[in-house]
């Protein structure tokens, strides 16, 4: 999935700029965990998991990538059902490491 897909057209103003907002967060790869668990989720929220999901929108892209991945341990106010519904949807990340680099720059022989 490379973007928006889903018509905005049946929610409520909030879940519509929750939407935009989970497509256009600034890192391409927090927009596709967020912007594929909204597609999925937004409708069925209710008034305090998007109350939750803003407040876990509010994190710092490169921090929430280094949860989502296990490069950093999860914060203890992150460790909620909610953040694990999200985390579900990580796409296939590709941790770039010395050595991954090095083998695709075909470094290492």
């Amino acid at each position: 999935m490379t973007g928006l897909s889903r018509t905005s057209a049946d929610l409520d103003p909030r879940r519509r700029r929750i939407l935009y907002r989970c497509w256009h967060r600034g890192i391409r790869e927090m927009d596709l965990v967020f912007g594929q668990f909204a597609e999925t989720e937004i409708a069925r929220l209710s008034d305090a998991e998007l109350d939750q999901f803003e407040a876990v929108m509010g994190e710092d892209d490169h921090d929430l990538h280094a949860w989502i991945t296990g490069a950093k341990p999860l914060p203890e106010h992150l460790r909620t059902p909610l953040f694990a519904r999200i985390a579900a949807y990580t796409p296939d990340f590709d941790p770039v490491t010395k050595a991954s680099l090095e083998a695709r720059l075909g470094l290492i022989r």
